[in-house]
């Protein structure tokens, strides 16, 4: 059953989700946010502005500029932490609202060659090192 809006963590900002993930910036037609946990560096969310779950209930205008910040993000990560590969990953079984997981993966890193977890709890980063993740990752942008 889809979350409805009352529960969605992104549409209602809480706690809960400033947790998990630190808010980057707005871009065309989503947010920008990093995750705390950072086993893979760099990882970020891109979240719809308005609460959809399916790419199919977006036009094709919407879904043109969501997809064009998710390919912004990427670029940005690769040219900030240059990763092996990025990963990507749009699933809310559990929380329905439409986003996507950018995920750098580095050969010989954490996870390389096998799917994303998405919360391992290895690493966190100290606040100054969150800020120069997300200050590399908005100058790329």
């Amino acid at each position: 059953m889809p979350t409805p809006i009352s529960e969605c963590l992104y549409c209602q900002d809480n706690e809960t989700l400033h947790h998990l993930m630190m808010k980057i910036c707005d871009l065309e037609v989503s947010q920008l946010f990093l995750f705390k946990e950072q086993s893979y560096l760099g990882r970020c969310n891109v979240v719809y502005n308005n609460h959809a779950i399916e790419f199919y209930e977006l036009s094709e205008e919407q879904r043109n500029a969501f997809m064009r910040d998710v390919a912004t993000v990427g670029k940005a990560i690769a040219a900030a932490f240059n990763p092996t590969k990025i990963n990507y990953g749009a699933y809310s079984d559990t929380l329905s609202h439409l986003h996507m997981h950018i995920v750098p993966k580095y050969k010989d890193g954490y996870g390389f060659g096998s799917v994303f977890e998405m919360n391992p709890q290895k690493t966190l980063l100290s606040d100054t090192e969150y800020t120069e993740v997300i200050e590399k990752i908005k100058s790329n942008l």
